[in-house]
């Protein structure tokens, strides 16, 4: 009876020089007979073959016996470490390019022809692959140089700020920008890019746009005028034929989490509006580089690509949306910005037959086959407005310098193998745009652990981090907490508390996202490691499954990173019920270090909901019955308090808007 004895993915795409390899493989004893996808061996009674196939563009490998024989344990031991000498890991270096001769399609062709050559056909295709250039390489750099030139600088110069609020930074910054101008604040938006331009659509629900309706940012009949599309349901599916039988999981059908599309343009032109109508101003296409930081301002100095000059302008508080690009970031962490990242990449295209996919429906998350080349490689796929579709391919990873994570390698899978996950034929695709971009994360297991703040700067959006490990990243991440952030802002401005000590309390943290970093980590191959290829889908069909098998209200409220402690609790130990294995699977991937302050998280999440369990239902209420006396003669502990007032509900998956904003007109 056929067994199958060893599945191995050997990282290259190269299969012919997989196969050229193993018809020269000799062991001593073995009779190795080439076949044209492997071997056939034999030694003695038994027989055996070796198969190898490419997919996800890597090379996977299988042995089989067909009949039982001596020595097969010595022969495979040498085999599969003969392989792996043979083809060890490998990350390609960044090319550096000279573009004063060249277009960057002819530069980038030697080392990504696929991706050269269809971004020649997407608009605007050869500025946004200069883009996908310069953002791997300012990713690069900070994680190579995490400590590199400070651009945060104490300073002694008197300041006259002309602004109150200075974002750095023009999508997710806008958004905030606009709430905190209509409340009377005086508001300079600074962008590097033509204002409105986006590397990346945006999908959420209706209970996070609500929240926008609830700030008064938006109208009801604004926020339908952004919806481009809205779709009857989205399904979450791994790849399961190597995964154990019990645990394949069934599909998980979430109708009301990442289903409205949003026009992007419209969004940030709308917000542009209301900003520019409560007063303030927007200078795009300027570069930020430094900030000056004194008692009673910061000054910061930009370089306009207009005039080509360096220029200078001063506010009350800088506010850093750059994201992964901020170098603001990486200063205020020390080098430990992020723990980890998703590179993102992905177009928007029009043309996908029908057949092959319903518009109606999306991909929230999705993967179509194994470990390729270190990453578990997962799609999501959601309708946009006018028949398109925008489609991401991503992985989650640890950056090390190393091996930080490519946007431009992920850019040449993702055109090689779409038509694997979708059949399709890329030259007969209408491309719309391109869609990448860096999704950092950053595992805080306190409230307090990330700082998010200088004295007169704070981080928001992707610049502060707070990364779902499923769905929700920056632009629903901010969304979801404007109410509280604003909130907090608006109080700390009032009181001129912009001191570290008091903006680092204006954060975005939720303790039950923050439990869920261990399976993050779950699906991060480490550098230079090489796991059965079917582990991470394994791990995912293990969670997912029992988010099938469970209330679809309770599935959605995980999803939407709103699960409590008790749900969260019993999902986790009901994980381990079904696959005691699992966590044999996480601790190699993660480390004991890393458990270790997964257990402190834990703790302090059960602490936090518990606290929460007794206080939320009265202390916000009486908090803001004592806001009159405690505001007017104790302002910083009445900020705190209030911080702590809303971590109350957002720390366990509850956000609210405790008031509405009194906004301008």
């Amino acid at each position: 009876m056929i067994q199958e004895l060893c599945y191995r993915e050997i990282p290259t795409p190269a299969v012919a020089r997989v196969r050229g390899w193993l018809h020269q493989w000799t062991a001593p004893g073995l009779s190795v007979t080439p076949l044209p996808t492997g071997l056939l061996l034999q030694q003695g009674t038994g027989e055996w073959t070796v198969v190898t196939w490419e997919l996800q563009r890597t090379t996977y490998l299988k042995v089989f016996r067909w009949r039982p024989g001596a020595g097969e344990q010595t022969w495979l031991r040498q085999l599969t470490a003969d392989l792996a000498r043979e083809f060890p890991p490998q990350y390609p270096p960044f090319p550096s390019l000279d573009l004063s001769q060249q277009t960057i399609f002819t530069a980038l062709a030697p080392y990504y022809p696929a991706t050269a050559r269809h971004f020649q056909n997407i608009p605007n295709g050869e500025y946004d692959l200069k883009r996908v250039y310069w953002w791997e390489q300012r990713w690069r750099q900070g994680v190579s140089q995490p400590r590199r030139n400070p651009v945060l600088f104490p300073s002694e110069a008197k300041t006259s700020p002309t602004y109150d609020l200075i974002y750095i930074g023009g999508a997710l910054g806008v958004i905030h920008a606009a709430v905190m101008a209509r409340l009377g604040y005086r508001v300079l938006l600074l962008e590097r890019l033509p204002f409105g331009r986006m590397n990346r659509e945006w999908n959420i629900s209706r209970s996070e746009l609500q929240t926008l309706i609830d700030l008064n940012l938006f109208t009801s009949a604004e926020v339908e005028r952004l919806i481009a599309c809205e779709y009857e349901d989205g399904f979450h599916q791994f790849y399961w034929p190597e995964v154990p039988q019990k645990l394949r999981a069934a599909v998980l059908h979430t109708p009301r989490v990442l289903n409205i599309a949003i026009d992007t343009n419209k969004l940030l032109t709308l917000a542009g509006q209301k900003l520019r109508q409560a007063g303030g101003e927007i200078w795009d296409e300027c570069e930020f580089l430094r900030a000056e930081v004194g008692e009673h301002g910061v000054g910061i100095q930009f370089k306009s690509f207009r005039t080509g000059e360096q220029e200078s302008v001063a506010g009350r508080l800088l506010v850093d949306a750059m994201g992964t690009a901020s170098p603001i970031a990486w200063q205020l962490n020390g080098g430990r910005a992020f723990d980890s990242v998703c590179p993102t990449v992905g177009a928007v295209f029009k043309g996908l037959d029908p057949q092959v996919w319903d518009h109606r429906y999306g991909d929230v998350l999705h993967s179509h086959g194994d470990i390729s080349r270190g990453r578990q490689l997962i799609w999501e796929l959601f309708p946009a407005g006018n028949g398109e579709l925008t489609v991401y391919l991503f992985h989650y990873h640890q950056p090390c310098p190393e091996n930080p994570g490519s946007l431009l390698e992920l850019y040449e899978d993702f055109f090689h193998i779409l038509p694997e996950y979708r059949r399709c034929d890329l030259e007969q695709l209408q491309w719309i745009k391109a869609t990448f971009g860096y999704i950092p994360g950053h595992f805080s297991s306190t409230f307090t652990e990330r700082k998010v703040a200088w004295d007169r700067v704070i981080s928001i959006g992707d610049a502060a981090a707070l990364q779902s490990p499923l769905v929700f990243t920056g632009f629903g991440s901010l969304v979801r907490n404007l109410p509280r952030l604003t909130d907090l802002l608006d109080t700390a401005l009032r009181h001129d508390l912009l001191g570290a000590e008091h903006l680092n309390a204006i954060r975005a943290y939720q303790g039950n996202s923050a439990v869920t970093w261990l399976f993050s980590k779950g699906m991060m191959v480490p550098t230079g490691k090489q796991l059965p290829p079917a582990q991470i889908n394994a791990i995912l069909n293990t969670f997912f499954g029992l988010l099938a098998s469970t209330d679809p209200e309770v599935a959605e409220r995980f999803i939407k990173d709103r699960s409590g402690w008790g749900e969260f609790t019993r999902m986790a130990l009901k994980a381990a019920w079904t696959n005691p294995a699992i966590l044999l699977w996480i601790v190699p991937l993660t480390g004991w270090g890393e458990v270790g302050r997964w257990l402190w998280s834990y703790i302090v999440f059960t602490w936090e909901a518990l606290v929460s369990a007794v206080l939320l239902p009265w202390w916000p209420g009486l908090l803001r019955q004592w806001q009159p006396w405690l505001e007017r003669h104790a302002p910083g502990l009445w900020l705190g308090l209030l911080a702590r007032s809303y971590h109350l509900g957002y720390g366990v998956g509850r956000p609210r808007v405790e008031r509405r904003l009194s906004v301008t007109q």
